[in-house]
This record gives structure tokens, C-alpha cells and sequence, in this order.
């Protein structure tokens, strides 16, 4: 049986023992508090993942783009939230092949991105499910809960659209200096968008789904009064960042990646033949130094270039050409999408390989 010193780096590793227990986990917070489950698959964007999750009790998965909805309707999978503002014809013609397989719902934050959905799945006498997107204090995308009602009943009012709820998402809490101001941060993510589904209720639409999201906030925000559904994605690998913010421990890491050291030029630091290509580029959350943790060491990955992480070697550690390391990467779920296979592994032994089925598919 194959070992992970056996793999020619550098390669993705997820520990199945590790993914079973993180995905039992929050299965287990969904039922305790009451609420639906509906993972974001674009953190592992593989549909033997989504299947353990479906296997735990989540209800369906969330994706983003269309292009990973079709890859999981291939796969089987039966029920999907694109938690994302689709926008345009050719987009919308491929929802309505999709709408022919699964149960399927996406996000608008606008009236004229709904509308354009809507108007080819009217011409085809058919509705698409749509959740309003209420911004919770991230400010990326999504409408001022003020404002929910009044475009919640415009949405409605679309030819070919039918609204099915509300959801929101608090990226923010990736940037909170502490866990109290994580929960904080939670709290106020599942109270605003319970408020704002009360106040379209006011207006005499149904809002079925009250839906929050986000690895760092889904276990206060989900317990939330109001809140009926959780679309947590990271859990399933966690990352460094995850560690640093306080949401998981470093033996609740998941994913790593096995490289080899292939220079030492200088006593200080020391080259790995995993850069930017393989761990991506992405900053330690919510502030910290380097580009990844190298397990049982201090030292850290000080820099990358394309083909190249450079440590930064820590007085007392010493590195040597040849010697395998683990790193934990800063952002697995980025690290997912950089890559066509991930390796299978328990302990130290190589069980096998999975494809990242879903990489790549933006559009």
C-alpha cells in the first residue's frame, strides 16, 4: 500500500478520516438547531464529497456557476442553489435545460438580472425559483435590508420568475480580529436576514427559505429564530485561515499539500516546489504572515513565485533538498479549483484519488 513519502509532488492530500468527521460535524449542528443543510460545493467541487454530505442528512448543495450546477446534474445530484447572481440569456437557456433534472434555485440582487432569467423561462411557460440576496454587512453583493420588501415584491411580480426567499452571506467574519467578534458578526448575519424575510412577509409574499451562509458564522448564525437554512462550505477541509480565525483546531484540517524541498541555497531559507500555481496566492485570513503553514514546523512559506514557495527558515529548523513536507495552504478552497485530482488518504496511506470534476467551470 502506497504512502504519501511514495506521491510525486506536489500533490493535493485530503485525509478521509478528517472530511468524514468535519462533514458528520455540522450535519449534526443542522439537526440540533432545526435547520436544513445545504452545503456550498464550490470549496471541494467533487460529487463523491457532495454525496457523503447528502449521506449526512444535508437537504441539497450549493454551488455558484452554472457550468458546476451541470457537472453535478451529471453526477445525480437532485437539488441545487446557485447562491450567485446569474445574469443573462445564454445563462438563463442553460437553467432551463438544468430545471428539466434537478430542482434548482439562484440568487438575484437585482430586478433586471431576475428579469433576464425570467423572460426565457416565461417564453418556455415555466417558473425559476429565486432568492433575494441581503447584504448582512459584507458589502460585496446584495440589497440593504430597507430595501428587501420593495425588491422582493418586484422579483415576484417577474414574468417566469417565482421568489422562494431570502439569503445572505456574512464574508466579513473572515476578517474578524477575534472568535467574539466572529459570533458577533453571526448573530447579527441571522438576525438581519430573519428581519428582512419578516419584512417581505409584510408585503404578503411567501418567503420559504431564510438561508445563511459561511463556514466561520454557520454554527451561532444557524440557531438563529427565523434562520431555516445553512450553506457552509469550507468545514469540510478547513484551512489555515479557519485556524487562525478560531473556528477549527489544525488536526481538523482536512486538505494539505505534500511537496518537496528542492533547495537550500541559504542557512535561512529554503525552497519547495509548491508556489502560487498549486497553493494559490490568496492572504492568510484575517491577518498573518506567509502563504502556508508547514506542519510540525515554525518556519513558514514566506513567499511564492509561479513554480516556487519559499521558506522562510526559522532560527533552530533546518530543511534539507529531497525532504518531504506538508503544508497547510491559507485558502483550500481556491486550492480545490487549482487542481484536476485530489489524493485520498488515512493516516499516512494512500487509499486512492478523486477528480475535481467541477475545477475550472467559471461560466
Amino acid at each position: 500500500m502506497p504512502t504519501l513519502q511514495d506521491l510525486d509532488t506536489p500533490a493535493v492530500v485530503v485525509d478521509l478520516d478528517v472530511l468524514e468527521a468535519n462533514v458528520r460535524r455540522m450535519a449534526e449542528r443542522a439537526r440540533e438547531t432545526g435547520v436544513r443543510l445545504r452545503p456550498h460545493a464550490k470549496t471541494h467541487k467533487i460529487p463523491e464529497v457532495g454525496r457523503l454530505q447528502l449521506a449526512a442528512g444535508a437537504n441539497g448543495i450549493s454551488l455558484a456557476k452554472v457550468g458546476e450546477a451541470e457537472v453535478f446534474a451529471d453526477a445525480g445530484f437532485e437539488d441545487v442553489f446557485l447562491a450567485y447572481p446569474v445574469v443573462g440569456g445564454e445563462k438563463a437557456r442553460r437553467l432551463l435545460a438544468l430545471s428539466d433534472r434537478l430542482r434548482l434555485a439562484v440568487g438575484a440582487d437585482s430586478v433586471e438580472g431576475a428579469a433576464s432569467l425570467g423572460s426565457v423561462f416565461h417564453a418556455a411557460g415555466r417558473r425559476l425559483d429565486v432568492l433575494l440576496k441581503v447584504d448582512c454587512g459584507y458589502h460585496r453583493v446584495g440589497v440593504a435590508p430597507e430595501r428587501a420588501p420593495e425588491v422582493a415584491r418586484r422579483l415576484a411580480e417577474l414574468p417566469g420568475i417565482a421568489l422562494r426567499g431570502v439569503f445572505t452571506h456574512a464574508g466579513h467574519a473572515y476578517l474578524a480580529p477575534n472568535p467574539a467578534e466572529v459570533e458577533a458578526i453571526a448573530r447579527d448575519e441571522g438576525k438581519i436576514l430573519a428581519s428582512a424575510a419578516e419584512a417581505v412577509r409584510a408585503e404578503g409574499l411567501s418567503v420559504a427559505e431564510v438561508s445563511v451562509g459561511s463556514t466561520p458564522t454557520a454554527r451561532v448564525a444557524m440557531s438563529v429564530p427565523g434562520v431555516t437554512e445553512c450553506r457552509p462550505g469550507n468545514y469540510v477541509y478547513h484551512d489555515a485561515s479557519q485556524v487562525s480565525i478560531g473556528t477549527c483546531a489544525i488536526t481538523d484540517c482536512a486538505m494539505t499539500v505534500v511537496a518537496t524541498v528542492v533547495s537550500v541555497p541559504a542557512p535561512d531559507r529554503a525552497v519547495l516546489d509548491c508556489g502560487s500555481k498549486t497553493l494559490s496566492s490568496d492572504p492568510l485570513r484575517p491577518a498573518g504572515f506567509g502563504h502556508g503553514w508547514i506542519l510540525g514546523r515554525r518556519s513558514r512559506l514566506d513567499k511564492l513565485s509561479e513554480e516556487h514557495g519559499v521558506v522562510r527558515v526559522e532560527p533552530g529548523e533546518s530543511f534539507r533538498v529531497g525532504e518531504r513536507v506538508r503544508v497547510l495552504p491559507n485558502h483550500a478552497c481556491v486550492v480545490s479549483n487549482l487542481h484536476d485530482r485530489v489524493v485520498l488518504a488515512r493516516g499516512a496511506r494512500v487509499e486512492g484519488e478523486w477528480s475535481v470534476a467541477a475545477r475550472g467551470r467559471v461560466r
